[in-house]
């Protein structure tokens, strides 16, 4: 994997979920934010090295995986997360590596769904999320007057979810678009990070935003979305946009595939 550098994430200062134990795992590139019912970061790690492991040596055997643009092919020989990122991949029409931060966050929290009831990990600006009521999530949008100014509110009806960002303006994610944050949220994680990828592809201009959410509504995958550019907006699905008050997460995207 292509080392990164680190970038410090001080946006998580202001994530203050209501209840439970917050922790960070943090494994070469990956570093995690992790809300639960206790201190489960033994198990976090453990996954997270697992994790890791078959990334590399599958980068190892296929180097295209890191670097294509483009869809790979099934590859039903692959370990769980490396087929899951191409699957995403494939659906949203872009490289499996835009999906690995959403892949990584909800393989370790469905993990930790096995000892906690609700879960957060937040894996530079991607989201596995499981709570009994709603979750408020604030967006960090670059130079855009609204960031950090709305947040967004998603009630799952107690059911996992995965919201994503992707930014053209903000860090150095690999966006071909000039959206300040483009949010997808889906039920799986990787599908919503690899869907974040795809529309923040298409946001050139505030006058993109609309056909990017006709793109977002046509996409069974997807179950609501969220763009913003400059002082712009333009959300469709199940997203509900609320004034900024405690927020449970920061949405900031970090650095190109954030693993």
């Amino acid at each position: 994997m292509k080392a990164l550098a680190y970038q410090p994430r001080l946006y998580r200062a202001a994530m203050r979920p209501a209840g439970g134990v917050s922790f960070n795992v943090v494994r070469g590139e990956t570093d995690l934010w992790i809300s639960a019912g206790s201190d489960l970061s033994d198990a976090a790690l453990r996954e997270v090295v697992a994790l890791r492991g078959q990334l590399q040596r599958h980068i190892t055997q296929c180097p295209v995986f890191l670097t294509s643009l483009a869809p790979l092919p099934e590859d039903p020989a692959a370990p769980p997360l490396i087929r899951e990122m191409l699957d995403a991949g494939r659906l949203a029409t872009v490289g499996p590596m835009a999906a690995v931060a959403g892949a990584i966050a909800e393989s370790v929290g469905r993990v930790l769904l096995q000892h906690s009831r609700e879960v957060i990990v937040e894996n530079g600006g991607d989201l596995f999320v499981r709570r009994d009521g709603p979750c408020r999530i604030m967006v960090h949008a670059g130079g855009s007057p609204l960031s950090e100014k709305v947040a967004l509110e998603i009630d799952a009806g107690g059911e996992p979810f995965g919201l994503a960002t992707s930014s053209g303006t903000v860090g150095h994610s690999l966006s071909f678009g000039n959206a300040d944050a483009a949010c997808v949220l889906a039920d799986s994680a990787a599908v919503a990070d690899a869907y974040a990828t795809a529309v923040g592809n298409m946001v050139k201009t505030k006058g993109d935003v609309n056909a990017a959410l006709a793109y977002a509504r046509s996409q069974p995958q997807i179950k609501g979305c969220a763009i913003i550019i400059g002082e712009a907006i333009g959300i469709w699905g199940e997203l509900k946009v609320v004034a900024r008050q405690q927020q449970d997460v920061v949405m900031r995207r970090q650095a190109q595939h954030d693993i």
